[in-house]
């Protein structure tokens, strides 16, 4: 049966408002053939994303209706493992002394993509560079690990992660490009390994018909302005991260190519 993923905007509902419709929603989905796996709440956004498997977005719509009357602002088809990937979970978590959910569906999303593979190739011949390669996806993955980052998608020499934190999101890029600096001192081939990192944030369903979809194609985009060994982020990403231990520069407005406005553009440094 197909899995749909809905957004409400509810702003001034409370964790136990929202609690609640999940559960006025178990109580009358079989009546709509669906079933309520879970839900995401954020009370400082104001909108919460339910995860149902439903034979239509119809019969979504009409199972939030009879239940509690909050019908969605928007509804899409999703994919499980996707949602799994970037949300970490596609069931109701453990909860803890009865106390509703409070998980935000929020994510920073930071794509890292490797430098000038094919000319490391050139150089070093398929063998050595086949090694150099594995070296930064374990640079990478090591960093995802350690600051609770999630593997979404890797293309080629590119991953796609996700992370519920934007601070955690930076300190991982920062930890990236730091490792990757410091490999290419200990090394005596003289090639230099270096990625460029571009780093966003947002929420599942918006506009379009693909999960956090507007989010990864800016984030995309931010990665293509990013140079060799640089790390740039949204805006969104430093007032997320405003007091905390990175750097950022401005480096203004950038108009990036299948966006009608221009996106606001940070550079993140760090001490060495």
């Amino acid at each position: 049966m197909p899995l749909f993923m809905d957004r409400h905007e509810i702003r001034g509902s409370t964790a136990e408002d929202v609690a609640r419709a999940h559960k006025s929603d178990l109580e009358v989905q079989s009546r709509h053939f669906c079933k309520a796996l879970t839900y995401w709440y954020d009370e400082s956004r104001g909108t919460a994303f339910c995860l149902v498997e439903a034979p239509s977005a119809t019969a979504v719509r009409e199972m939030h209706q009879e239940a509690h009357g909050l019908i969605p602002n928007h509804i899409m088809e999703v994919d499980a493992s996707t949602v799994a990937q970037f949300l970490g979970r596609i069931a109701d978590p453990e909860v803890v002394d009865g106390q509703p959910i409070q998980d935000s569906a929020f994510r920073a999303i930071l794509f890292v993509d490797m430098v000038s593979s094919t000319d490391i190739t050139k150089t070093l011949g398929d063998t050595k560079a086949l090694g150099l390669v594995r070296r930064y996806r374990d640079i990478v993955r090591k960093a995802l690990l350690d600051h609770g980052g999630r593997e979404v998608d890797r293309a080629g020499d590119g991953f796609l992660t996700s992370f519920a934190s934007s601070h955690n999101a930076v300190k991982c890029a920062i930890t990236i490009q730091r490792e990757l600096s410091m490999d290419n001192t200990r090394r005596a081939d003289g090639v230099v390994l270096q990625a460029r990192i571009g780093i966003g944030a947002g929420e599942p369903v918006r506009d379009g018909d693909a999960l956090f979809g507007s989010t990864v194609n800016l984030t995309s985009r931010i990665c293509d302005c990013s140079g060799p060994g640089q790390i740039i982020a949204a805006r969104i990403i430093r007032e997320l991260c405003m007091g905390k231990d990175a750097i950022f520069k401005s480096i203004g407005s950038r108009m990036l190519k299948g966006f009608s406005e221009p996106t606001d553009l940070e550079l993140v440094e760090w001490q060495e």
